[in-house]
């Protein structure tokens, strides 16, 4: 099969695959939309090749590899990144060219050959490291826990590219556009987010190192392993990891609840009401039951205000409800508001589950929590009513210190 060819530049191709088959991420984040694994292949004197793909998607790689290649072997391969949805091509490449070279850095090896076995002809590079092939210069940036420990960027200074791993990546196949001035990127900002929060969202710190160390790089391009190749919204990718790594977010409100007979449903519609009258534009319901939970922290990544409540459930907190309570104080969001409430039959524990995750968590409290016995009566509504009052003037209170220019722009 005759595959069309897809430059960054005149010698520098994409050879990644889409796949739309798993469902789970993973085998946990739910993937409707599919990914792409992301791998490029830059001819010269000396042939390298950046990163692999999934081995469920093997085939059309190697049959895209080929096509370029015509006959020519590949002298380098370097290894960004050692998760196996980007190294799962690793042990076929070698077999298909046994004389290649494998670059990575002193934590790339003892996982190479742990999963795979292979311990010959390797290249460890180190900080600020450069590989000449020819035409093209490759500068090395070690970035530890962007999101795993091995984790490294490449930087062509040619051509300008940064091959970022999955630094900039989305969920979402690309469905004929490659680049970013090809799509429609209201998709895949939403999924840049859901990515970022779930799976590098917990390694701020390292984001934000990372970005000060290619603060001074000239970017003509950055080509993530995930999602679009970015080439016209460079400096909004940027700002994007900037914001979301020092957890700045937009005036809005989460509200997450989980309800058995929906009387906890008709407490967070009751709020929800409250903070609408009070003119804040941005709020979003989930029900934990229904919504999975990367959805949820994607829009708490996005949003400053967090209202969570549940049932009592066995003594204790509602089962998703405890789910999502524990990815969050895994990966420890900061600089939201936070407000309670729930309710009961006879022992309660859903509220007082939800206040020790406050005590944890440290996010300003807001309001009284409020739990309701049975399903809410005329005098819990009025109090439900003001503890959504209260997280839109909190929430006003906070805007009105807040510079619009700070504020994350969609693309």
């Amino acid at each position: 099969m005759i595959y069309p060819k897809i430059r960054l530049s005149e010698n520098i191709y994409w050879v990644g695959t889409n796949d739309r088959k798993t469902r789970l991420f993973e085998n946990y984040w739910p993937i409707p939309s599919g990914i792409a694994y992301n791998s490029y292949l830059i001819l010269d004197d000396q042939i390298t090749l950046m990163d692999t793909v999934s081995m469920g998607t093997m085939d059309s790689f190697l049959e895209k590899l080929k096509e370029i290649l015509n006959g020519r072997a590949i002298n380098y391969l370097i290894i960004n990144h050692m998760e196996p949805d980007h190294s799962g091509a690793v042990k076929t490449i070698i077999n298909e060219f046994p004389q290649v070279t494998i670059v990575g850095n002193n934590r790339t090896f003892p996982m190479l050959e742990g999963y795979y076995g292979i311990k010959k002809n390797l290249m460890e590079v180190e900080e600020n490291a450069v590989l000449h092939t020819g035409q093209h210069q490759f500068h090395f940036y070690l970035t530890p826990m962007v999101h795993w420990p091995e984790t490294m960027m490449t930087y062509e200074s040619t051509e300008k590219i940064l091959f970022s791993a999955d630094a900039f990546g989305s969920y979402g196949t690309l469905d004929g556009g490659i680049f970013d001035d090809e799509l429609n990127l209201s998709f895949y900002e939403d999924e840049m987010r859901r990515y970022y929060s779930n799976i590098v969202g917990k390694y701020g710190l390292q984001v934000q190192k990372a970005l000060a160390k290619l603060e001074s790089l000239d970017l003509r391009m950055i080509a993530s392993t995930h999602g679009p190749i970015w080439r016209l919204h460079i400096p909004k990718v940027v700002e994007f990891y900037r914001n979301w790594s020092t957890y700045k977010t937009e005036q809005g409100v989460v509200i997450a609840f989980g309800s058995m007979y929906g009387n906890t449903e008709k407490m967070a519609d009751i709020i929800a009401r409250a903070i609408a009258e009070e003119d804040i534009r941005n709020v979003r319901i989930y029900d934990v039951s229904k919504t999975h939970s990367s959805y949820i922290i994607s829009d708490i990544w996005k949003y400053r205000g967090v209202i969570l409540g549940s049932c009592a459930y066995n003594g204790g907190i509602f089962t998703p409800m405890r789910d999502l309570l524990m990815q969050l104080e895994h990966i420890m969001p900061r600089n939201h508001f936070l407000s309670i409430f729930g309710s009961m039959s006879w022992g309660g524990g859903g509220v007082s589950t939800l206040k020790k995750f406050a005590e944890n968590i440290k996010w300003e409290l807001i309001g009284e929590a409020i739990e309701v016995k049975h399903s809410p009566s005329d005098k819990d509504i009025v109090s439900l009513i003001e503890l959504g009052k209260q997280m839109a003037r909190r929430l006003k209170e906070n805007d009105s210190s807040f510079s619009e220019n700070n504020k994350p722009e969609m693309i």
